[in-house]
């Protein structure tokens, strides 16, 4: 046969195979791009996994030990690798566990593609065994969702949930798909989805909208940055910075914003938020022009709405509309992606310093330093700070290392504290704040970033939500790095106890395991550490070692994170002490 005829052959059993519609799933991950899964197999997602036997070669599977760590896997590996994450599991309870990364995907724009089976067509709505309505579950909290019960609308599907996962601002995904759907044949073909009826992902920035912004901007005398993780997801870091540079504007971030601009540039006044920096917090009452690039004005970083940035003219970057004046009424809204807005606003503006007004942050820093910092990083007390241990490993680590946190008093004080260089370093749950993804996450982001060391820091109640994936990092042979700080408490909630609950330290107290033990039972190399002497020597160690390493550092048990916004105060009230 011709090599042309030859060609066109192969391409035409490419475009119309007749397979079952599992096989239809494996075949359209591979078509975009799909090459590592994170799932749990159980009955009425067997059918697909059958075919992932087959095709093991080309598409990798991570057993974990619970879907919520599957999914969480698949959004350290989203967040590192900038792919699609995806997940699977079966009906029913598997589903249904995959509801709280969901959340989390959703309201941190984490793009995933999650594929649960279902029970056959005939016996939806029959409370059959393992049936859960997971479209009505999960609606509230997926960018889209569909249920399947057709082998033909599979590929359709499947593309279609990955255009939209990725696209726009970026969001999870769920398709359920019935088990007579996984057993059905298709002619099968695959044609990539390039655009959805009436849904717009990116808006295009309006040119007045444009010229107006930067008439602002030229005209401030007290100019203010926030930027945030809509940075990131639109590949927007050397824009940012040229906008900086250009316009002498002092720049703070939100948690998800962190790694988006190097820590050390003399513009990168800090992070703002509930335990932000307390320049970046007050000032924000200060300025005349604010500027909000990727960020939606999160309830932790404006506290009380009465009250933040009255006094200036806004201005918000922003791709997805619904954010534009939601929490904060904006002067001039620019819609689109960060990076294009940037582009197109950097030529309007003018090159400019604000040498007086820089110099009130630095003055707030010194502040700052010698009420906070100082006993944070350089204690004199007896007991470890955790302020300590994260400058420690991120010296150690050259601050090259991508840090993974959980949430309470640990992720505040890596996020204060940990210095990055690289965009895609700081990996943590900032909106829904979810106790137990940091473990799974930096399995996930070491799978993502094979070429760079990644360190899961974790507090001591996080890290029994989902202990169980250390069998998963066994498994696997993923040379995560874990760090436990254990004070014995829920540290965050004990902090707010102390505060405002005159020390009723109502369910608070832990009762911990031998940690060591534990991580030394799945065959992960372990250390405890309990006293400064041995800090410096233990972190070299793990950090030294080309495998997974567990290290317990036992800190102060009653040490609180500083500064700190009340609920519902006014940034400008932000506490010292």
């Amino acid at each position: 046969m011709e090599p042309v005829k030859e060609m066109q052959k192969k391409q035409d059993e490419k475009k119309a195979m007749r397979i079952s519609g599992a096989e239809a799933i494996i075949h359209c991950l591979l078509e975009e791009g799909a090459d590592l899964i994170y799932g749990y197999p159980g009955g009425a997602i067997m059918p697909v996994y059958d075919e992932l036997y087959k095709f093991q070669d080309r598409l990798h599977h991570v057993l974990t030990r619970h879907e919520q760590g599957a999914i969480h896997a698949a959004q350290g590996f989203a967040r590192v690798s900038g792919k699609v994450g995806v997940a699977m599991a079966t009906s029913g309870p598997g589903a249904t566990n995959l509801v709280t990364g969901l959340a989390d995907a959703q309201i941190d724009s984490t793009p995933l593609v999650c594929i649960t089976g279902q029970v056959p067509r005939h016996l939806l709505g029959s409370d059959a065994f393992q049936e859960t309505d997971i479209i009505g579950i999960s609606t509230p909290v997926t960018k889209w969702n569909y249920q399947v019960t057709r082998a033909e609308e599979i590929p359709e599907i499947i593309a279609k949930a990955f255009y939209i996962a990725r696209s726009g601002r970026p969001g999870p995904v769920l398709v359920d798909i019935t088990k007579n759907a996984q057993f059905d044949s298709l002619d099968f073909s695959y044609t990539p989805c390039k655009g959805v009826r009436s849904y717009n992902p990116v808006p295009k920035a309006d040119p007045e909208a444009l010229q107006r912004a930067a008439d602002l901007i030229n005209k401030a005398k007290r100019p203010y940055i926030v930027f945030g993780q809509g940075v990131i997801l639109g590949s927007a870091e050397a824009e940012l910075q040229e906008f900086v540079e250009k316009t002498g504007i002092p720049a703070a971030w939100t948690i998800l914003g962190l790694s988006a601009m190097d820590s050390d540039h003399p513009l990168n006044v800090g992070m703002v938020g509930m335990h932000g920096n307390y320049g970046p917090n007050v000032l924000t009452n200060e300025c005349d022009v604010l500027v909000a690039i990727g960020m939606r004005f999160d309830d932790r970083v404006t506290g009380s709405l009465d009250t933040y940035a009255k006094q200036a003219k806004v201005i918000h970057l922003e791709i997805d509309p619904a954010e534009v004046g939601k929490n904060v009424k904006a002067d001039v809204a620019v819609l689109g992606d960060a990076r294009e807005s940037l582009r197109q606003l950097l030529p309007l503006v003018e090159k400019r310093k604000h040498d007086q007004w820089l110099s009130e942050f630095h003055a707030r820093d010194k502040e700052e330093f010698e009420a906070v910092i100082k006993n944070d990083l350089h204690p004199t007390k007896e007991g470890l700070t955790m302020g300590e241990v994260i400058a420690r490993i991120n010296e150690e680590s050259g601050h090259k290392a991508v840090i993974v946190t959980d949430v309470g008093q640990h992720q505040m004080v890596a996020c204060r504290y940990a210095k990055f260089r690289q965009s895609k370093s700081s990996i943590t749950s900032g909106g829904l704040g979810t106790m137990g993804f940091a473990l799974p996450a930096a399995i996930g982001a070491k799978m993502g970033a094979m070429d760079r060391e990644v360190v899961a820091v974790i507090g001591d109640g996080g890290y029994q939500m989902t202990i169980q994936e250390l069998g998963t990092i066994f498994q696997t042979k993923a040379p995560v790095k874990i760090v436990v700080l254990n004070n014995d408490f829920l540290g965050m909630v004990r902090q707010w106890q102390e505060l405002f609950f005159d020390r009723r330290y109502a369910s608070t107290v832990m009762t911990n395991p031998d940690f060591v033990k534990i991580a030394e039972g799945y065959h992960i190399r372990s250390r405890r550490v309990e006293n400064r002497a041995e800090l410096a020597e233990a972190v070299a160690e793990m950090m030294a070692s080309e495998e997974a390493y567990f290290l317990e550092v036992r800190v102060e048990k009653e040490d609180n994170v500083f500064p700190m916004i009340p609920s519902g105060a006014s940034v400008s009230d932000i506490r010292l002490k």
